[in-house]
């Protein structure tokens, strides 16, 4: 269990260094999304605000975030600087590679072999084990989101994992909740959570199997919203793992 000051510092720096994201994806995709529906009213696009106010909201976000972990260890210090780089260059991968979504798992979860430096000095099996399975999540739950504009990237020239995978998108993105269910499992093996845990893991597997029942139809509206139902998913296994921690 994370001491308060450590679960404090970061959920607030996981607000932030999110919030500094949707701001440097909304200036790098700002030429894109006047071009989509769904995207043409982002504060940057319709003007509400200029490119260069959104980077400056976005390096401040990152620089309180940044003066949160100073009371934190080396490690902990050193890790968050790979973790702001992928941040940043994460909305311009869209352009060269096949799988961005990978790239923004990696952004995503990378606070948690952070929290692992922050609360043990070191990174175990188990935070790489949470690490690998959190990108496969976003893998999931992204590229059902990457399904609902896949006709505007296509003709706009963009990568996503929607278009790379194909006819065999429903598998990938099931395949994906799998590897995310399975290194639930492990942890839970590692940490050796209690049986309460199974709790949370059923609820979240109940979850995957919906949004896969949703994505199959490869209807936008049905796509939308299992990408959105993934904080339901996302709540059943914290729930397992408190539960499993506090028996």
């Amino acid at each position: 269990m994370p001491p308060l000051d450590l679960l404090i510092i970061f959920t607030l720096g996981t607000f932030l260094m999110r919030s500094a994201g949707c701001a440097v994806n909304d200036y790098a995709d700002q030429d894109f999304d006047r071009h989509v529906e769904r995207t043409k009213n982002r504060p940057i696009t319709s003007g509400q605000i200029s490119g260069m106010e959104a980077v400056a909201i976005a390096a401040l976000l990152a620089l309180f975030s940044f003066a949160l972990i100073q009371p934190l260890n080396l490690l902990t210090k050193q890790l968050s600087v790979f973790a702001v780089i992928v941040a940043a260059i994460y909305p311009f991968t869209k352009r060269v590679f096949a799988m961005p979504q990978a790239v923004l798992g990696i952004a995503f979860g990378f606070g948690i072999p952070m929290a692992y430096a922050a609360s043990q000095n070191q990174v175990p099996l188990e935070a790489w084990v949470l690490f690998v399975g959190n990108i496969f999540w976003t893998i999931a739950y992204d590229t059902a989101y990457a399904m609902v504009d896949r006709d505007d990237d296509l003709r706009l020239g963009l990568r996503t994992s929607a278009i790379t995978f194909g006819r065999y998108d429903v598998l990938a993105i099931a395949v994906s909740y799998a590897l995310l269910l399975f290194s639930q499992l492990w942890v839970a093996y590692l940490a050796q959570l209690n049986d309460w845990f199974w709790l949370g893991w059923i609820g979240a597997l109940v979850c995957a199997i919906y949004h896969v029942s949703l994505v199959r139809t490869r209807q936008r509206e049905a796509c939308f919203k299992a990408f959105r139902h993934n904080n339901w998913l996302g709540a059943f296994l914290f729930l397992g793992i408190v539960l499993g921690l506090l028996g």
